[in-house]
């Protein structure tokens, strides 16, 4: 149905595109393995089924999401931002990243049927579809500032 290697290519491109369009802030594919990612402080979910089952990421620093919360509400760099404002754009860049990955998969898996984002904060966080899931990742490098998690869990179901 969908090889992991698009799959990879689907998230970057629909990052990407949200990134550009939504959030005004540059996003480049990292090539940084030094830097580590699963110590993150917010974890932006959203789960689908259809053709595909799983759940899709977002993971990022506390400094990232400050900064990306910031220039989706067009706020100046020196205001304070709220944790609340803070989780809720994490929700909403997984629910317009998965949006768009819908799009794009929209040939190869048909309709996904999505729902609400969820976000949690903690330290080393991980999210698990159980035993047989595949992931499908890309590290995003974003402001040449912040290096972030994009990932894809997944199930092909065969109904």
């Amino acid at each position: 149905m969908v090889d992991l290697l698009s799959l990879n290519e689907v998230l970057l491109e629909s990052a990407k595109e949200i990134f550009e369009t939504m959030v005004f802030m540059d996003l480049s594919e990292s090539t940084d393995e030094g830097q580590d990612v699963e110590g993150c402080a917010l974890l932006g979910t959203i789960t689908f089924k259809g053709a595909l089952e799983g759940c899709l990421a977002f993971c990022c620093s506390t400094p990232c999401a400050q900064a990306i919360a910031i220039n989706m509400l067009g706020l100046d760099t020196t205001e304070e931002i709220a944790e609340e404002d803070t989780c809720d754009a994490i929700g909403e860049i997984a629910n317009m990243v998965m949006g768009s990955v819908k799009k794009r998969l929209a040939e190869s898996a048909g309709n996904l049927e999505v729902s609400i984002p969820s976000v949690v904060s903690g330290h080393k966080l991980r999210n698990n579809l159980g035993e047989g899931a595949r992931k499908a990742s890309v590290r995003i490098n974003i402001e040449d500032e912040y290096v972030t998690e994009l990932s894809l869990l997944y199930h092909e179901n065969s109904n």
